[in-house]
């Protein structure tokens, strides 16, 4: 039998990314550091909506997203579970978005002048900052 698990996510305004894309990523982060098990019922698009006081829609938006990526399994009317690590984006998908990643951050780089050093270390920054959060 599976168990429901709270889903202790926080959403902040000032955030450049769009509050769809804040749950989406910290749903992955969430899966991807073992805090949400395999087989975990998440709460339902209204419970979320309500728990982070947002439209409900958003909510479905993201659920959507990470179910067409593999990371969570809808069950006819029993609700959302995270998905099987077999089920998620296979090793040429994930190559496939990191390297769409890297190009876009290293164009946006280059188009900003910044110097080889001070990307690596701003985004050395960045991830040990993800990383530090979602531990």
């Amino acid at each position: 039998m599976t168990k429901k698990q709270g889903l202790a996510i926080s959403i902040a305004t000032g955030d450049s990314r769009s509050i769809s894309k804040q749950i989406v990523d910290a749903i992955r982060i969430k899966v991807a550091k073992g805090e949400l098990d395999s087989g975990a019922q998440l709460p339902s698009v209204r419970g979320l909506a309500m728990q982070l006081s947002i439209n409900p829609n958003t909510v479905a938006k993201a659920y959507a997203e990470l179910t067409a990526e593999g990371w969570l399994q809808a069950r006819q009317g029993l609700g959302l579970y995270v998905a099987e690590a077999r089920a998620r984006l296979s090793t040429e998908e994930r190559d496939h978005r990191l390297n769409e990643a890297v190009n876009r951050f290293v164009n946006e780089v280059v188009a900003l002048g910044v110097s080889h050093d001070a990307a690596l270390t701003r985004l050395d920054q960045a991830l040990r900052h993800v990383m530090r959060r979602s531990a």
